[in-house]
């Protein structure tokens, strides 16, 4: 059943009373700081290459954000797409912004491959039920990411 069939739930979590990431002061896995939002990155990954940019603040939509925070919020989008592409020789990334099951604003980087798991239909990330990286590739991409982007751990 959805959180939002629960109206004193859902208003709790879009307000950020009871939001996880909110409550934690940030959101699992961060590999860095950018301009509006923090860069995750992490081994439950549905497939080789996904990152997550959580926006720093807490907000719901889009339209929640003034034009200023939508504009920095861009440029971080912008920013990892640039580096993320090429650094991970995906064909094309997918971006997906949802908050049905964690209302706090953040876009999803799918890097798409030929022969990837989902190649032909859409990605669903519960299917995958085995490590996407072997053993040290993940902090590997860490660190390349992070050169990338012209960043030292821990910075933005």
């Amino acid at each position: 059943m959805s959180r939002w069939t629960n109206p004193d739930e859902w208003a709790r979590l879009c307000s950020g009373a009871s939001c996880v990431i909110c409550l934690r002061g940030g959101p699992l896995n961060v590999l860095t700081e950018l301009e509006s939002s923090w860069l995750t990155l992490g081994e439950d990954s549905p497939m080789r290459g996904y990152c997550c940019l959580v926006f720093r603040r807490h907000a719901v939509e889009l339209h929640d954000l003034t034009m200023d925070e939508g504009a920095a919020f861009m440029r971080d989008i912008q920013r990892v797409s640039r580096v993320l592409k090429p650094l991970t020789g995906a064909v094309k990334l997918n971006y997906e912004v949802h908050g049905n099951s964690l209302p706090h604003l953040h876009m999803h980087f799918f890097p798409r491959y030929v022969g990837d798991a989902f190649e032909g239909g859409p990605i669903n990330p519960r299917a995958v039920t085995s490590p996407v990286y072997a053993p040290g590739e993940l902090e590997a991409l860490r660190q390349r990411l992070l050169a990338a982007l012209g960043l030292a751990p821990g910075t933005g």
